[in-house]
C-alpha cells in the first residue's frame, strides 16, 4: 500500500554499469511504483545516460535482478524518461541518438517536477 500523499515519484539515477546494484534499484523502484499506480518520472544522469541510447540497456547485466530492458520498457510505456541535457552533451548523445520516447531536458525541468505538489524525489 502506498503511504501518504505521494502522487508522483521523480527518480534520478546517477549510476550505470559503474554501480550496477544502485542502477538496478532505481529502475526496479520506478517500474514497481508504476505497477502500483504512481506517476513516475525517471531521470537518466551520469553513467545511466547511456541507457537512453537504443540497445544499451540490453548490455547491462546484474545477477538475480530483473532485466534492465524490461524495466526501462515499463517506464517508457507507463511513465516518463528524461535524459539530462548536460550528461547527454558530455557523452556526445544527441536527440537523434536516443530512444524515441526519451526526452532531453535540464535542471529547470527537474526542479519543476520535484517541487510539484505531491511529488517525492529519490536519487540513486
Amino acid at each position: 500500500m502506498l503511504v501518504g500523499m505521494v502522487r508522483s515519484l521523480v527518480i534520478k539515477v546517477t549510476a550505470g554499469s559503474d554501480a550496477p546494484e544502485r542502477c538496478s534499484q532505481a529502475f526496479t523502484v520506478a517500474a514497481t511504483a508504476l505497477a502500483a499506480g504512481v506517476d513516475v518520472s525517471l531521470w537518466l544522469t551520469g553513467e545511466s545516460a547511456w541507457f537512453a541510447v537504443p540497445g544499451r540497456a540490453a548490455e547491462f547485466e546484474l545477477p538475480h535482478a530483473a532485466p534492465l530492458p524490461d524495466l526501462l520498457d515499463a517506464v517508457l510505456v507507463g511513465g516518463r524518461v528524461t535524459l539530462c541535457t548536460q550528461c547527454a552533451a558530455r557523452r556526445s548523445i544527441g536527440p537523434e541518438d536516443v530512444i524515441p520516447q526519451v526526452r532531453i531536458a535540464g535542471a529547470a525541468v527537474f526542479v519543476e517536477e520535484i517541487t510539484a505538489e505531491g511529488a517525492q524525489a529519490l536519487v540513486y
